[in-house]
């Protein structure tokens, strides 16, 4: 499935995005920016220095106060780079974390169509990989940029001011510098391992939020797994400003090597001067500035580059912010107990997926009272799990009325709808996490005693005290430690601990052998006498004890009767009949 329609960013736009990133960090920037002018101004100097040792050792002038300033302005040089450069990469993290958390916020109040346009794993690399990028947009392209041009004006209006070139290189400082960085290259390895692996963490707690989307919303958990996400962009923030700092480190110590081969190299200029086998500092002076252009030069072209892959990231996270999105409505608590059960009506429903596909629902009216236990039936295709999607508003019909209680759906804040339903999917998806996060997720205040009255009704209480651990046991990606029957159980107790008005099951005991089958029929049956059941059944078991059943067939509705009227009154129900009901959707 690809991606909706969506317009490339202009460049002024693209600028625009850039900037709205980086506003709320403007004084950080600016610090980090001003140590770097700084860093570059001592570097500026230092030529001035040299040019005065060489004119003091050719004159047999003391040189240590000469000596002195220049390894002064060595030190504070390489300092004041480190601090700089640790600055702006640490401002730059949190422009990467402004910009996860506020991508995570929008993709977790998509609209399911809009899902259903897009790949997760792709929407998991605009979260990861493409909001990464802005840190080089950030320092090397908005910030290096500004610095790299003003030292390269500087270097070159003081080179203006000098004639003559000596220029001379010594390894061994290198040598020196090389064990240095060797210590250090580790620690840089092992934090952006840790950093990495942070990153893959918030990804792998995005995809669990994605891959069972319709529950999270369904149980008005957006809010919670927006947090449980954000700590983990957090956490991928500390880890790499943590490598940021080593970096850094590496970087300047390679910055010190090259200011202490030239030291290296004026000291054994000076004696040459001395000597007279060399003549004139002002052109020693003048090779130290062309050595400095090499930076600014650098930093420009990096700018540039990076800004490039920046502008095509940023176009990437803006296409994911223009998905559209639900409301954003406070999340509603979940009914009390004692409210009264909803009454459903469905009013000439028209209804497909998408405009390029044929309809879904041609025109579906029927009307559920409160209480009691509707199933819908009929063959695969009739439309009778769109039936539940329309009710929890995943997908919004094309024409007619969906009434709950007598009020359009359209008309409910999203959060107030699902509060008041509990849903049961066809495949019973279970989250990464623990037994119990699963089954509070759409009840996250239930009470132990209500937690263990649902696995009793669910028959999840075995298996539990099974467990060494309880309900504090890990059930895997997706559930994969648990049975399919095990799944729909927690499903069940899951939708049951939030004390619906409206209950809705689709297929929920397909994986359940006969004896629990039996148990959770009771079960449904109990609940329907206080709430409103919907369930889409095959099963005949099922069907039979059902207060109506709709036959549904090519997104219309066949008939509505008990199962003895449409035995008699309907032939495609006594054919599902005959054959038990085993078709699937």
């Amino acid at each position: 499935m690809g991606a909706p329609p969506y317009e490339k960013p202009s460049p002024r736009t693209t600028r625009q995005i850039l900037l709205g990133y980086v506003r709320p960090h403007r004084p950080a920037l600016a610090v980090g920016g001003l140590l770097g002018l700084v860093a570059g101004a001592t570097g500026l100097v230092l030529p001035l220095a040299a040019k005065r040792l060489l004119d003091n050792l050719a004159q047999d002038r003391a040189v240590a106060g000469a000596l002195l300033a220049m390894t002064a302005l060595v030190v504070a040089n390489a300092a004041v780079g480190a601090l700089g450069s640790y600055v702006l990469t640490r401002t730059a993290e949190s422009v990467v974390l402004t910009a996860r958390k506020k991508l995570v916020s929008h993709l977790l109040r998509l609209r399911v169509p809009a899902v259903d346009r897009m790949e997760p794993g792709d929407l998991m690399a605009r979260v990861t990989a493409d909001t990464t990028l802005l840190r080089q947009v950030t320092t090397e392209s908005l910030v290096g940029g500004v610095t790299g041009a003003l030292t390269l004006a500087a270097t070159l209006v003081m080179m203006g001011l000098l004639d003559a070139v000596l220029l001379g290189v010594t390894l061994a400082v290198f040598v020196i510098a090389g064990a240095v960085i060797g210590l250090v290259v580790p620690r840089i390895n092992r934090a952006s391992h840790r950093a990495q692996e942070s990153v893959g963490l918030m990804g792998a707690a995005l995809e669990r939020a994605l891959g069972a989307l319709r529950t999270v919303k369904a149980s008005g958990a957006e809010d919670r797994e927006e947090e449980r996400i954000h700590q983990a962009a957090a956490q991928a923030w500390r880890a790499s400003v943590r490598a940021a700092k080593w970096t850094a480190l590496a970087g300047n110590t390679a910055g010190l090597a090259a200011q202490t081969a030239f030291l290296t190299v004026l000291g054994v200029g000076g004696a040459r001067v001395a000597s007279g086998s060399v003549a004139v500092g002002t052109l020693v002076a003048f090779l130290l500035y062309v050595y400095y252009l090499i930076p600014p030069v650098n930093q420009l072209v990096g700018a540039v580059a990076d800004y490039q892959v920046g502008a095509a990231a940023v176009a990437r996270i803006q296409e994911a912010h223009q998905l559209p999105a639900e409301s954003g409505d406070p999340v509603a608590d979940p009914p009390r107990p004692g409210t009264p059960p909803a009454a459903v009506v469905f009013e000439q429903v028209r209804f497909r997926y998408r405009p390029e596909l044929s309809d879904v629902h041609h025109g579906v009216s029927f009307t559920i009272p409160p209480r009691g236990m509707t199933a819908f039936v009929g063959p695969s295709g009739a439309g009778k799990t769109t039936v539940f999607s329309l009710i929890e508003r995943f997908y919004e019909a094309d024409s007619g009325r969906i009434l709950l209680d007598g009020k359009d759906v359209k008309n409910w804040p999203i959060a107030q709808l699902r509060a008041a339903i509990g849903y049961v999917e066809q495949d019973a998806p279970v989250l990464s996490g623990t037994l119990r996060e699963n089954l509070l997720i759409g009840a996250p205040h239930a009470d132990e005693q209500h937690l263990r009255q649902a696995l009793r009704t669910t028959r999840l209480d075995t298996m539990v005290a099974a467990f060494p651990e309880g309900l504090d046991t890990r059930v895997g990606h997706r559930g994969t430690r648990l049975s399919g029957g095990e799944r729909q159980r927690v499903a069940i107790a899951r939708a049951l601990l939030r004390r619906p008005r409206l209950l809705l099951l689709d297929e929920a005991t397909s994986q359940l052998d006969a004896v629990n089958e039996a148990a959770l029929r009771e079960t449904v049956a109990e609940a329907a006498h206080a709430t409103t059941v919907l369930v889409v059944a095959h099963r005949l078991s099922t069907v039979t004890m059902a207060d109506r059943i709709v036959v549904m067939d090519t997104g219309r509705v066949r008939a509505v009767g008990t199962h003895a009227e449409l035995l008699v009154a309907d032939p495609l129900y006594g054919e599902l009949a005959a054959t038990q009901f085993l078709a699937t959707d």
